[in-house]
């Protein structure tokens, strides 16, 4: 995805593009997982992913709250995606992924390199995580105005923790 509609003085445009991307990236992960069968929610992988959130977050001299609670808010926003686009594809199976990418091999490594880039992000900007000062410096319209209605919708699930803190 290329470059967002964020202000230069926007402390926070880096963490949203890349919840941005991350959100995009839930399409490649519905049409792995429609295309093997798999289902949509995995507690044990979505565990180990905050577990290894959670490591990282101390390990960087964060505190481990924010990161797991945004990084929940990741999987949910995903989750919103995958079952939109089910719903889709089985009404509609024109409209069903032509090919099925491998999700351990061509989209965790994806996934996996956005945690760490939404990491540092997270540790940018955690201390600045207020409702009043958020809204005043960036405005989540700028940032999915060119996204579908699915989309924009499983941005605001990632993103909430933010507006939350």
């Amino acid at each position: 995805m290329g470059g967002l509609a964020i202000g230069p003085v926007d402390p926070f445009g880096p963490l949203a593009e890349l919840a941005v991307r991350r959100v995009m990236l839930s399409d490649l992960v519905a049409a792995a997982k429609f295309g093997t069968g798999q289902q949509i929610d995995d507690p044990v992988r979505e565990q180990q992913i905050l577990d290894a959130v959670v490591a990282e977050s101390v390990r960087r001299g964060m505190p481990s709250g924010p990161p797991a609670g945004f990084f929940r808010a990741q999987i949910e926003a995903s989750k919103v995606v995958q079952n939109g686009l089910f719903k889709r594809w089985e009404r509609h199976p024109d409209q069903r992924p032509a090919r099925t990418p491998d999700l351990a091999t061509e989209v965790r490594p994806q996934l996996d390199l956005l945690t760490e880039q939404i990491l540092g992000q997270l540790h940018a900007t955690v201390e600045l995580w207020r409702p009043t000062m958020l809204c005043g410096i960036w405005r989540l319209d700028d940032i999915v105005h060119s996204l579908d209605e699915l989309h924009r919708h499983a941005v605001a699930v990632s993103l909430r923790p933010i507006f939350a803190s």
